[in-house]
């Protein structure tokens, strides 16, 4: 896939004005304080992988509307705390599949949590546990359309809620640090990295690659590619819909959230990418953290000839020294 989006040059400066509603902050402490109003129950009980090296548990806690939402905890055996954490959320179709999947960063000297992702994982990967029992409307195949009439309904305000809730959940394990968690993903995952950043202060550092959910309405109008393509289908049949759904979308967009992020952030970006354009990954890393009262350190990674892989073990061996820079 040759180069696409914007020429280079132009990608290193673009900071475009994206949707902001004037109530984003009330919406999002209005559905954080409806989630957190539900005891957080959180439960970690211990699975026997038959792994020498590190200690894993099966892990569910209370996220949107109280919903159980499960994960898996991974953690180094035999060293004491308190221990520095990451929060990982996952990449979109994908669930938290088997608890032997997640293993680097333990193996790093870290516990990890590692999200499920409600009403996901049977696209790929070894599967997820966690159903979504909440919907809203008519809706083109997957999640992207899911409530897109009303932002109370779409479906990623309950997942972004869930993440949030899983970061909360992960501060009051036994034995981690929570002033030294960071959150991290890939693709949705990265978008959901960026939007608990700009929702929880107390994260401590952001590793967010290839970030998807950030500048909808350039996104949906220059890729074709699912699952931005999700959206155009559904305005492709419910014309005249348009505003309506970007508003929604505008609550949502990991670009806002980028503003409101206070923590250092490692960002990567892969300019063959056809899922995620390449202009819209800048957009949210343009704009990282201008809302805070001290701009945060931030870095991007930038790989050249890649579609939407990016840097893969690449990027993970460049995230290894910075987040020990940091945590450690």
């Amino acid at each position: 896939m040759p180069l696409w989006d914007l020429d280079p040059s132009e990608l290193a400066g673009y900071a475009p004005e994206v949707d902001e509603p004037s109530d984003f902050d009330a919406f999002w402490q209005k559905t954080l304080t409806e989630a957190r109003a539900y005891d957080l129950s959180l439960k970690i009980s211990p699975v026997e992988t038959h792994l020498a090296l590190v200690d894993t548990y099966d892990v569910t806690f209370a996220g949107f509307g109280g919903h159980p939402v499960r994960g898996w905890l991974v953690r180094p055996r035999g060293v004491d705390g308190p221990l520095p954490a990451v929060l990982s959320c996952n990449g979109y179709g994908g669930g938290r599949g088997l608890p032997t999947d997640h293993l680097r960063w333990a193996t790093a000297g870290y516990a990890e949590l590692f999200l499920d992702t409600r009403g996901q994982g049977s696209t790929w990967g070894n599967g997820g546990d966690t159903p979504d029992p909440v919907g809203a409307g008519p809706a083109v195949p997957g999640v992207m359309t899911k409530g897109i009439n009303d932002p109370d309904d779409h479906y990623y305000r309950r997942l972004f809620t869930d993440a949030v809730r899983a970061f909360e959940a992960l501060r009051a394990v036994d034995g981690v640090d929570p002033a030294r968690i960071a959150v991290s993903g890939g693709s949705q995952g990265g978008g959901m990295a960026l939007a608990v950043a700009g929702l929880v202060p107390e994260v401590a550092a952001v590793l967010t690659d290839v970030p998807f959910l950030c500048h909808f309405r350039r996104a949906v109008q220059i890729t074709g590619k699912d699952p931005y393509a999700e959206v155009a289908r559904y305005l492709s049949v419910h014309r005249g819909r348009e505003e309506t759904a970007y508003r929604t979308l505008s609550y949502i967009d990991a670009v806002n959230h980028a503003r409101r992020a206070t923590a250092p952030a490692r960002f990567s970006v892969a300019l063959m990418d056809t899922v995620c354009p390449p202009s819209t990954v800048y957009a949210a890393f343009n704009w990282y953290g201008s809302r805070a009262a001290t701009q945060p350190d931030k870095v991007i990674d930038v790989w050249p000839f890649n579609d939407h892989e990016g840097g893969v073990g690449h990027q993970w061996a460049r995230q290894l020294p910075w987040l020990a820079g940091l945590l450690r």
